[in-house]
């Protein structure tokens, strides 16, 4: 981990603080609880214990593995449904296959980004391809819910693929750290998941790899809430340097930047800290969140699920990708 690298030294650095600039405080860190997802691959429930109004615009996110798998054992999701939201699928290590019934597909791999809107509804399946199940290996992502404002909950479904090249990419002030602009902006620089045809909702989202001993300290949109995941490693957060390590979440209060720093000591096989970085602007409306379905009330749940049950989600494709299943 991770699958895009860069050197730090010749990237663009992040520009230090001003004088007027404030720092986010740490407002809580709460572990993520262990379990499985789908046909029972192994997720953190990174946003587990946190109350909606300090996730908003987010709802739910997974961090997927890190996990290797033998041969036979790579897991993955059947065909769903979705509505109301959108799922942004981050893989740092291994394969993913998608396919949804509006056209969209492909593999999501080595640093790639998976953009579904499923809006209005969408079935999708994502599954390790068939040679990765056959012969096992690294499987290591992260899933993230955006939630959809009221006006957009019934958008028209849409995909969008961002390969790992395409993230735009950063150092931070003393060269120790390399932050991957996913989606969003940083220090005036837009990560490829930004603007029409990408998200409804403005979000900031971003992967560092820290050093041992280095810090990481960067501008945030004082409009944007701002959550700090620990990916792998240990090291601190905030002004006051908050302890935080692998599977906590961090909320931070109000202010212009975020400041999180790697421990002088990692641990042998995660030589640094991996964090993600993400924010986006409140929608300030009521959430009801049942399984795959994010809408506005109960009865919209209720028209969700019928809705499906009825096949207006679209159909499964002929020749369809399906879980590949070891003939032993």
């Amino acid at each position: 981990m991770p699958a895009i690298t860069a050197d730090t030294l010749t990237l663009p650095r992040i520009a230090a603080a001003q004088a007027s600039d404030t720092e986010r405080p740490v407002r809580s860190i709460t572990s993520g609880p262990r379990g499985f997802e789908g046909e029972g691959f192994p997720v953190v429930r990174a946003f587990a214990g946190v109350s909606d109004a300090d996730l908003d615009p987010f709802v739910h996110m997974d961090q997927m593995g890190e996990v290797e798998y033998q041969p036979g054992e790579p897991r993955g999701t059947d065909w769903h449904p979705h509505r109301g939201f959108e799922t942004v699928t981050y893989m740092i290590d291994g394969r993913f296959a998608h396919q949804d019934s509006h056209g969209g597909g492909g593999l999501i791999t080595d640093g790639a980004t998976q953009w579904m809107t499923a809006g209005s509804g969408i079935l999708h399946i994502e599954t390790p391809p068939a040679e990765l199940v056959e012969s096992g290996g690294t499987f290591h992502g992260v899933q993230l819910w955006v939630n959809l404002p009221k006006k957009d909950k019934f958008a028209t479904p849409r995909y969008q693929a961002i390969e790992g090249p395409d993230a735009k990419l950063l150092s931070s002030q003393d060269g120790g750290a390399l932050v991957r602009i996913i989606a969003g902006e940083v220090e005036s620089e837009d990560g490829p998941g930004r603007g029409p045809g990408t998200t409804h909702t403005p979000i900031t989202l971003a992967h560092a790899t820290i050093e041992p001993g280095a810090q990481l300290n960067l501008p945030w949109n004082r409009d944007f809430n701002a959550l700090v995941y620990v990916l792998s490693g240990r090291g601190s957060v905030g002004p006051l340097g908050h302890p935080i390590h692998q599977g906590q979440l961090a909320v931070l209060g109000p202010g212009d930047r975020i400041t999180v720093s790697a421990e002088g000591t990692q641990e042998s096989h995660r030589p640094a800290m991996e964090v993600l970085l993400l924010g986006g602007q409140p929608i300030r409306e009521p959430v009801f969140h049942y399984g795959p379905f994010v809408m506005n009330s109960k009865s919209e749940l209720i028209q969700a699920l019928e809705d499906y049950q009825a096949g207006k989600f679209g159909q499964i494709p002929p020749n369809a990708l399906m879980p590949h299943r070891p003939l032993n």
